[in-house]
């Protein structure tokens, strides 16, 4: 029979690794304690004159042979479980994998152990030296190998004893360390403390210890528990909690991340709103500007245009002043002119109106960059996710729900979560074949062709309109008029996607996720391209035409209508696309017919308001507060026509990047488009001459530049602060050195999570080389075993067959 190879592993040691601990990534180590365990426990099998069981004999065949010969295929038994022997089991039984975590006998004899070292040591252990495992390592608790060899009640009472000589804060320690239950963990606790007080009671004052360490420790669960209580009550106080629970358990993470992304959006416009209440619009309406003539009444025509009785308040850029404000004072008796009281701080307001707006801008960007990484760190983990159906079946249901609501709602989305998992694991299946992809292919060209025309021509539609809207101007008493272009606009966006959504049917993509991304992309080419000619109209067109007139103030109002007219539209669509449908499939078709949420125009709505907030918020500084109450009304709105008019996806498919993909496109098309639309209406455009606080100055950035001519004669003690302007702001070269460090450290993040990657790779096969090698072992001890036994079989056969006689010698008998 020929015999497996054997490998020997010769690594040599290197004066470096004396006097280290024993690494379990070290091969070699791993496999000469493994080869020690198998020999003790050989040696202490035949001591004890263990009986090995008759193996039934089995007739020579393929299997057998392979199994013998080969050396690396245990015996299998009638269900294909391999068949080891009693000895082979016996040991399987005392590895150390199988015995450290679920025999508590040998977990107490380990702690008692520890304990014994602890109490001899003398000296509190550093908290990183106790073990939080559930298992604990064996080069820490020197395991012994042998659970038989004290009694489990005698390893109890030892250890209880040396729990006892231990301090209260080391006993806490260990205690919290042990893989025990709870249950076990306090009556070990109590007993300590028990037999503690029966021994140090009648010792005078040191019976005083235990009653103080146990008040402390009642002290410490009483804070505990409060921190845990203000934690809870906080989390009930979080937006929407209990309603986006409901939205993820009945149509899962894909509708529950558009909820998400509009809360996300919520918290964005009011860090946004904060500075600009603050140091412009506090300010200003503390201290108002004289008005330059009579100001309109209030008609209520002024919610939809925005002019009217708003153009004359701290709505719109026109209504800031460009002095310098200082405290009020009261008119003296002599009639003389009133100067600022003593001490009073003057208030540079263009000065504010621009540093505010440029460190909003920069907040806001330094947040989303924050987001954006965050999310793809939680997104885009590195390693795989081979066990999460595993965790998410045993491991997601939280104990801690006792009431009949919450646990429904738990139920429902663990039952969402395995659908998403599976339809994930089903997609990766059955490729196309050759002639199905040219067809796909096909398809999708032609589709993108058509897509692609329709924004060709929704743009010239946007342009040919602005451009009348430019020859024939709209005279003060038709102001309603004004509404013509953002209703062109709002109608192009609105008809435009149901007629991609219907494109999209031909295409039939695999994977929903892909589908959605595809009409996420279609819609943000249309969106873009559209909001890209409305700046042109402003800044190119109508800053010309409207010469001697506030263009700042017109190019809010524009925003604003924009805005208000894109939120009706979006209600109307919500009223009629969603309940108007509902209705049609259940009273004409009688049946269920209720269309599915549409995850990919509705996040683009949120994108488009979002855009025209940022962009027009250097024109209308109270843009961002419309924001955050119209999305406040859309929440409420879309979760109830969800429940009410929608259903669940036909696929469920798990959103797991899909707040990743969100928070990008709201920061590189969105936000980094703003950017530059303002950086370029601060740099290049005059503004007005007759209103705003730059009404005096060639750009809006001057004002920054005479503020540090006044700086440079105030004298040396801000001398630094020109410096830093000069050198710092006018100067390019900061900026690309500071681009430059930034792709830097992106290049270097990148790099380092290949390395990560790779290291878990390595790993996961050294984990699998592992098991192969453990697998050998057991094979080769049970080959060994099976030799014995059938020679002893075969010893004892010849014992009992007496010996035969030649023929000769029985004819002479």
């Amino acid at each position: 029979m020929a015999q497996p190879p054997a490998f020997v592993f010769n690594v040599p040691e290197t004066p470096e690794d004396q006097g280290q601990d024993p690494s379990p990534y070290d091969e070699s180590e791993v496999h000469d304690s493994f080869h020690q365990l198998i020999q003790e426990q050989s040696l202490r099998a035949a001591e004890e004159g263990l009986e090995l069981r008759v193996l039934p004999q089995r007739e020579p065949g393929p299997e057998t042979l392979g199994a013998s010969g080969s050396g690396h295929q245990a015996l299998l038994g009638p269900e294909g479980v391999p068949d080891y022997s009693t000895a082979t089991l016996r040991i399987l039984a005392s590895m150390p994998s199988r015995t450290i975590g679920r025999s508590r006998g040998a977990i107490l004899s380990q702690y008692y152990n520890r304990t014994v070292r602890l109490r001899r040591r003398g000296s509190r252990p550093p908290l990183g030296g106790v073990g939080r495992s559930a298992r604990p390592s064996l080069r820490l608790y020197d395991l012994e190998l042998d659970p038989t060899a004290f009694q489990e009640e005698e390893k109890r009472t030892l250890l209880v004893k040396e729990l006892q000589g231990l301090t209260v804060t080391q006993r806490d320690h260990m205690l919290r360390g042990m893989p025990l239950s709870l249950a076990e963990k306090r009556s070990l606790r109590e007993e300590s403390w028990t037999q503690s007080g029966k021994q140090r009671g009648p010792q005078g004052r040191r019976g005083l210890l235990p009653c103080c360490s146990r008040l402390r420790y009642a002290c410490g669960l009483a804070l505990h528990s409060l921190g845990l209580a203000l934690l809870s009550a906080l989390q009930a106080l979080t937006p929407w909690r209990y309603a986006l629970k409901q939205i993820g358990g009945q149509f899962g993470s894909s509708v529950l991340s558009y909820f998400l992304f509009l809360k996300t959006l919520l918290a964005f416009n009011a860090l946004l709103l904060l500075p600009l209440l603050a140091f412009i619009v506090g300010v200003q309406a503390a201290f108002p500007p004289a008005p330059a003539g009579s100001v309109p009444t209030f008609t209520g025509l002024e919610l939809l245009t925005g002019g009217g009785r708003f153009s004359h308040s701290v709505m719109y850029y026109g209504y800031y002043s460009n002095t310098t404000l200082n405290q009020l004072c009261g008119p003296p008796l002599d009639g003389s002119q009133c100067t600022p009281e003593a001490g009073g701080l003057p208030y540079n307001m263009p000065l504010a109106y621009l540093f505010t707006m440029g460190m909003s801008f920069f907040i806001t960007c330094i947040t989303l960059v924050y987001s954006m990484s965050r999310s793809f760190g939680e997104s885009y983990r590195v390693g795989s996710t081979s066990g999460v159906h595993a965790i998410t079946v045993f491991c997601s249901w939280d104990y801690k729900v006792t009431q009949k609501w919450p646990s429904r709602l738990q139920q429902d989305n663990i039952r969402t979560q395995l659908k998403e998992l599976l339809a994930e694991w089903q997609l990766q299946q059955g490729p196309r074949s050759v002639w199905g992809r040219l067809r796909q292919v096909a398809i999708l060209g032609f589709v993108w062709l058509l897509c692609l025309g329709t924004t060709l021509g929704c743009t010239l539609a946007v342009y040919a309109f602005s451009e009348l809207m430019i020859k024939n101007p709209v005279s003060a008493e038709r102001e309603w008029e004004l509404l013509a272009l953002p209703l062109v606009v709002c109608l192009l966006n609105l008809g435009a996607p149901y007629l991609y959504r219907g494109l999209a049917a031909l295409e039939r993509h695999d994977s929903p996720i892909l589908e959605v991304y595809v009409a996420i992309c279609r819609n943000l080419i249309l969106k873009m391209v559209i909001l890209g000619i409305l700046c042109y109209h402003w800044l190119g067109r109508r800053v010309g035409a409207l010469k001697g007139q506030c263009w700042e103030n017109f190019v809010g109002q524009e925003l604003y209508r924009l805005m208000v007219m894109d939120f009706v539209f979006t209600l109307l669509d919500t009223l009629f696309g969603e309940l108007v449908w509902r209705f049609i499939s259940e009273k004409q078709r009688k049946k269920r017919g209720k269309p599915e949420f549409d995850i990919a125009r509705n996040v683009l709505e949120l994108i488009y308001g979002q855009t025209l907030t940022w962009l027009g918020v250097l024109f209308s500084p109270l843009l961002p507060a419309m924001q955050i109450m119209k999305l406040l009304v859309l929440f409420y709105v879309k979760k109830t026509s969800l429940m009410a008019n929608c259903r669940a996806p036909r696929r469920p498919w798990l959103a797991s990047h899909m707040s990743t993909v969100f928070v990008s496109l709201l920061c590189f098309p969105s936000f980094l488009g703003a950017a530059v639309f303002l950086c370029y209406a601060i740099w290049q455009v005059r503004p007005s001459s007759i209103c705003g606080p730059f009404r005096t100055l060639d750009t809006m950035y001057e004002a920054g530049k005479v503020w540090v001519r006044h700086l440079e004669k105030a004298g040396p003690r801000v001398s630094w602060l020109p410096w830093i302007h000069r050198y710092l702001v006018e100067n390019t070269f900061p900026i690309y050195l500071v681009s430059a460090l930034l792709l830097a450290v992106i290049y270097l993040n990148i790099q380092v999570v290949k390395g990560q990657r790779k290291v878990i790779c390595l790993l996961k096969e050294q984990i699998s080389n592992e098991g192969e090698d453990k697998i050998f072992l057991i094979n080769k001890l049970h080959s060994v075993y099976e030799g014995k036994e059938r020679s002893r079989v075969g010893r004892a056969q010849e014992a009992e067959v007496p010996p035969t006689l030649p023929a000769d010698e029985r004819d002479a008998r």
